[in-house]
This record gives structure tokens, sequence and C-alpha cells, in this order.
């Protein structure tokens, strides 16, 4: 079997019923053991940066950077809904996997867009895969599409679920200290589809968070 040198995405299994009335409070358990194969070596200690350039506008919705490097191209290739809210969610649902790949690069889980667009569960999750890129020694380069999205709404109004394919055929992890770039050959491995609660934060106008991460690894549909 193939053993990608990446994290894995591992979280609750997509055939879990999905809680659309979550309300992403902070005390949401976790979501089962995301250790990751290579996680006890050391970790890197993240550094003080030097004070970074401007960043453009469209790099800070909600006044949050989540500028990543020219190397770590995150595309969304999807439609938005035409209901407001929907599109809103889907935004940020976008927005929280750059953030978890701006924490990679930083080599931080303190960076403010990871605790900006997650919470609960979706923030577990997500300082997990920092983590585990940091203990591994690793940053990541390339191109990680999403694609094929579809958005659903619960009753209340609070809540949105985004589910999408990602194909990470074209993305690898990148060695810090050696720059090496750890490739793999094209499998099943490279698709995982992703089912994530959105929930809007209780002060933010068009703010929603990502409470609730539901993946399948090994996902045929995504091929």
């Amino acid at each position: 079997m193939k053993r990608r040198p990446l994290p894995v995405a591992v979280a609750l299994t997509a055939t879990a019923a999905l809680l659309l009335t979550a309300c992403g409070s902070g005390d949401d358990k976790p979501s089962g053991n995301d250790k990751i194969a290579g996680a006890d070596q050391g970790a890197e200690t993240p550094k003080e940066s030097a004070e970074p350039p401007a960043v453009p506008a469209e790099d800070k919705p909600d006044g949050v950077d989540v500028s990543l490097p020219k190397d770590m191209n995150l595309v969304f290739d999807w439609d938005k809904p035409k209901d407001k809210n929907e599109a809103a969610a889907m935004d940020d649902a976008a927005n929280f996997f750059r953030a978890i790949y701006r924490g990679v690069d930083k080599r931080t889980t303190k960076d403010a867009a990871v605790t900006a667009y997650a919470t609960g569960d979706g923030l577990h999750y997500a300082t997990t895969q920092i983590d585990a890129w940091i203990d591994g020694d690793w940053t990541a380069t390339g191109t990680l599409r999403h694609y094929d999205a579809t958005t659903r709404s619960a009753p209340n109004g609070k809540s949105v679920e985004v589910a999408f394919c990602a194909d990470s055929g074209k993305f690898f992890g990148k060695e810090i200290k050696t720059k090496k770039i750890l490739r793999t050959k094209p499998s099943l491995e490279d698709f995982d589809y992703y089912k994530i609660v959105m929930v809007k934060f209780p002060t933010g106008k068009d703010l929603w968070q990502a409470s609730k991460v539901f993946v399948e690894t090994k996902a045929g549909k995504c091929q």
C-alpha cells in the first residue's frame, strides 16, 4: 500500500451523521485520534518573523491575513450558491483551509487566521494537522485543488454544511532543512472528500467558522 509522506487528513468518518444544528461552541469534544506517523520526530520551535510586507486586500478577508507563499497554491474550483449565508460559509470554508496551510508555513498553530476560521472540533482538527507538519519538519509546495462543492443549510439558519472533493496529486511535502520535495506517484490516496460544518460567528457580520470536519480518504467518487 502506498504511504504518503504528508499528514493524512483524519477526523471523523464521513459516514457519521452531520449535526447541522451544531452551535460550534468551544466545548465540543475532540474528533478522535488525529495522530500521524512521524509525529514523534522533534518539532521545530516557531521563530519570530521579520515585519511582513503589506498584504493585498484580497488576502485579508474579515481583516485576517490568509496569504500563502507563492509555491503553496490552494485552488477552489467551485461555483458559489445563490443563498447569501451558504455563499459566505463556502468562502470561509476555503479560508479555513488557507488558515491551516498558513499555519504550516508559519510553523505555528497560533496564527490569527486559525482561530478566526475554526472553533470546537474544527479548531482541534486544524491544530492537529499543523502540528503534524511541524513535527515532521515539513512544509508544503504545489497545487491543492478543491472542487465539486455542495452546500446545505440547517433549518435554524445557524449552520451550513459545505462538502467538496480535494485532489492533492500535485501537492507535496517539502523537508524544511534539505528543501527536498517528497513527491509521490498518482494514486487513489490523492483524493479526499470533506464535509465541513460551518457555524456563524455570533458577533461577526459575515464570518463563519469550521466547527466540525468529516473526511473520507481514498475517495473514489472524487477521481
